[in-house]
């Protein structure tokens, strides 16, 4: 039986199971809205930020290789204060294929007069007799370079390494320009860390070199060195 002092509150149709009746001391019904739990704004935009970052972490190494692939392809032959060649492997003297295209690249460069200075950079393995710095300056030598145009940072063993020896021999010579001779997959790292040893660097991939553009070898060069990089800049490895 309804109190003639109070009127009822309609409720809308199918409205029933989202309000409930409720009523006050004074004796007046009022409708009581259920309150819906609201989704936070943090946790509505969590699984968005781990997509992103997902898909920013996949997107870092491709676009680490495709500048690695780009600097390959990438002429930057100009004048410079020293031609640095990136040792590779040799044979008891003798340099290897992968070795003498970066040296005869370097002899071509210097015979055309692009820098009056090489240094050929490269230690000893265990069990060698000469370091890759000695056989590479040899070898020049022998093309005719004159000996007293060509340096030797011949005690590292990594490409970090040798720039930290090319900074000690160099900068007390004042050499601020390097053009850098070593395997097209080689060249962008190899600039980033001359860059990080305090010189303006330009990269020339070697000629003739037995690791082929194209090849399934330069490919695994590739992606070792957009790992190399990756390990470097997160200062991993050095």
């Amino acid at each position: 039986m309804t109190d003639p002092g109070t009127k009822p509150v309609r409720m809308p149709a199918g409205a029933a199971e989202s309000r409930a009746w409720s009523t006050w001391p004074d004796g007046h019904a009022v409708v009581a809205e259920s309150v819906k739990p609201k989704r936070s704004a943090l946790r509505r935009w969590i699984p968005r930020f781990i997509c992103v970052a997902a898909v920013f972490i996949c997107l870092i190494p491709v676009l680490i290789f495709a500048a690695i692939y780009k600097q390959s392809r990438t002429d930057e032959a100009q004048a410079a204060d020293a031609i640095v060649v990136l040792g590779a492997a040799q044979f008891n003297g003798v340099p290897s294929q992968v070795f003498q295209a970066r040296l005869d690249t370097a002899y071509d460069l210097y015979s055309q007069g692009f820098a009056p200075l090489i240094v050929v950079t490269g230690g000893r393995l265990y069990g060698d007799q000469y370091t890759e710095a000695e056989s590479g300056r040899t070898y020049l030598i022998d093309r005719g370079v004159p000996a007293d145009a060509i340096l030797m940072e011949n005690v590292s063993h990594n490409t970090a390494a040798s720039f930290d020896g090319v900074k000690r021999i160099l900068k007390p010579r004042g050499v601020q320009s390097l053009l850098i001779v070593s395997d097209g997959f080689h060249l962008y790292r190899s600039k980033m860390l001359a860059r990080a040893a305090g010189f303006d660097a330009f990269g020339f991939a070697a000629e003739y070199s037995p690791i082929r553009h194209g090849s399934s070898t330069e490919l695994r060069y590739m992606v070792r060195e957009t790992f190399g990089v990756l390990a470097w800049k997160l200062h991993i490895k050095r």
